[in-house]
């Protein structure tokens, strides 16, 4: 008698397939990868001793590995921050007034001003111990990451359709509902594309965050930015050209293990109500949902967040009465503005009770005649940014199989260091005595350029399709589908990415407005030329001056142009 497993009752067991096996492949690889560079930033540290950074290639790889998982834990803190921070000032109209001002003050603040004030902070917390150089670098990439993703999703949260907050208010559910289920998933494809920004901004930086120099204190920390610098500071040029194939390995590594498969996830959050024409795909995603061995877990993960967005959260109930009788917005808003003035007025105060020993009134005269021209700069650099970028970005997010062709490219142009120019750009200038005035701008705007286009991307890519299609039957002109469809329907992301541009721009100035290759220095003058003068000497008084006057010109520039174009974009161009 021949005896069939089924009729046994469990059928043959499941024969691993090969999506199984590379799958788990690919999953174990990353964890041990993850597990080694963790335990790096566990060793004793010893200032008088520091690592010697090698230029040879074949220390690049793990180098690699050090800057990506330093860059990782910022985004993570990123984007916890931008939950809570986006969240409360999209929510209370109070704590906004207060908030997205500070926001701007942040976003303003140079890498370096960060890192001469809290490297030695992080290191004295943990004495002996790389975890203080590691963590003082991680903030500084936190730095050139956070502020990006939570004016992106302080926007979204702003834009949020109406009569879907209206339906999701009719359905009865609670606050953390409609965060969970409406919200944030409404804001996903723009968050989405700004992290991959704030990922690329972070190499921007790397050089400045792990190679520190400020004062008589030196640290360089394992990493691709200590390996640059170093090839600078040698004049290496074929350590440098190693650095360029490096990074580009890593970018195109990650982008095809984590930020390609969130695009094509985030996609299924597209506004819309009719089926898009083409869905961006990844072969990572299609792997680990095709594998039966990862499938379920993943199947499990989602039920566990769905039921977590399903909890009816909400203000507990002794608390409602103190709402209920709360005072009125118009003496909360005096009272927010009152103790912001306050803030400020004593930070003021303690500026100059403590540098009034070390500063002069020519001091001021010298800081606003620079930050004059940074400003000059800036806005010329993202005017002429915007006319380039802001119909390529519709052109591309337009057509889904472009994006996947260009995401990569632009991530890796994005993430080039403005340092790996430096030859070129010094070689050049003095070759054909140019003005480094002038000839020295555009490597403000070479890394932050890509914010407009990675939000205008965005906002075509999440643009419904209900509406174009509307418009093409309508025959509607091109000239006319520019001016009434797709630049207002684009405007909130433009408006997010030029704002983001312009700091990110203003904090590019550090390091593009002197550069150096081996002895040879070249000044364009401005107030980037001056702080980073002045890090170099350790001279803190002058450093705090610097950063307080580029605060102040990009809370000026943000209230009078940034601020009213927020407004008009929420007023005439938010989907209804």
């Amino acid at each position: 008698m021949r005896f069939h497993p089924v009729a046994l009752g469990g059928g043959l067991p499941h024969i691993p397939s090969w999506r199984d096996l590379a799958a788990v492949l690919l999953v174990l690889g990353i964890l041990i990868l993850v597990g080694a560079g963790m335990g790096q930033m566990l060793v004793p540290f010893t200032p008088a001793h520091p690592a010697r950074i090698s230029l040879s290639p074949a220390a690049l790889p793990l180098y690699c590995l050090h800057t990506t998982l330093r860059m990782l834990v910022a985004l993570a803190a990123s984007l916890l921050f931008t939950f809570t921070y986006g969240t409360l000032a999209a929510k209370s109209r109070a704590a906004e007034r207060v908030l997205i001002p500070l926001l701007d003050v942040l976003q303003s603040v140079p890498v370096l001003g960060y890192l001469s004030f809290t490297v030695v902070f992080f290191v004295s917390l943990f004495p002996g111990s790389e975890l203080g150089p590691e963590l003082a670098a991680i903030f500084a990439i936190f730095t050139s990451q956070a502020w990006n993703m939570t004016f992106s999703f302080y926007q979204s949260l702003r834009m949020v359709p109406a009569d879907l907050d209206e339906a999701s208010r009719s359905f009865r559910s609670s606050a953390w509902q409609r965060f969970w289920r409406l919200e944030v998933p409404f804001a996903m494809p723009g968050l989405v594309w700004n992290t991959m920004m704030s990922m690329s901004g972070g190499w921007f930086f790397v050089v400045a965050c792990e190679a520190i120099a400020v004062g008589d204190f030196q640290l360089a920390l394992p990493g691709v930015g200590s390996y640059v610098a170093r090839a600078i500071e040698e004049r290496d040029l074929r350590a440098v050209g190693w650095a360029i194939v490096a990074m580009s390995a890593t970018i195109l590594l990650y982008d095809q293990l984590l930020f390609r498969p969130m695009v094509a996830w985030a996609d299924k959050f597209r506004f819309e109500q009719t089926a898009a024409g083409t869905a961006p795909r990844s072969w990572v995603l299609a792997l680990l949902r095709g594998s039966r061995w990862l499938a379920p877990l993943g199947v499990a993960c989602g039920a566990a967040l769905e039921r977590s967005g399903r909890l009816r959260l909400g203000m507990p109930r002794r608390l409602r009465p103190a709402i209920r009788w709360a005072l009125p917005s118009h003496t909360i808003d005096i009272g927010w503005l009152a103790l912001a003035l306050a803030g400020l007025g004593y930070a003021a105060w303690e500026l100059l009770h403590s540098a009034r020993a070390s500063l002069s009134w020519s001091d001021g005269a010298t800081v606003a005649a620079n930050g004059a021209l940074t400003l000059l700069r800036v806005l010329v650099l993202v005017a002429l940014a915007s006319l380039i970028w802001v119909p390529a970005g519709i052109g591309i997010g337009l057509r889904p199989k472009l994006t996947g062709i260009v995401q990569p490219i632009a991530q890796f142009l994005a993430a080039f260091p403005a340092n790996l120019l430096f030859p070129v750009a010094v070689f050049l200038i003095v070759r054909f005595h140019l003005a480094p005035k002038i000839w020295l701008s555009p490597l403000m705007i070479l890394g932050t350029q890509w914010y407009i286009l990675f939000n205008v991307i965005a906002g075509a890519s999440a643009f419904p399709g209900d509406l174009r299609e509307a418009a093409a039957s309508l025959r509607v002109r091109p000239g006319r589908w520019w001016r009434e469809v797709m630049l207002p329907g684009i405007f909130p992301y433009y408006v997010t990415g030029a704002i983001t541009a312009s700091g990110g721009a203003w904090n590019a100035s550090i390091v593009s407005e002197a550069v150096s290759w081996g002895p040879t220095t070249l000044s364009a003058s401005g107030l980037g030329a001056y702080i980073a003068r002045m890090t170099a000497a350790g001279d803190y008084p002058r450093i705090a001056l610097g950063i307080a006057m580029m605060s102040a010109l990009v809370i000026v520039m943000n209230r009078l142009l940034w601020r009213p174009l927020y407004a008009f974009a929420e007023r005439r161009t938010r989907l209804a």
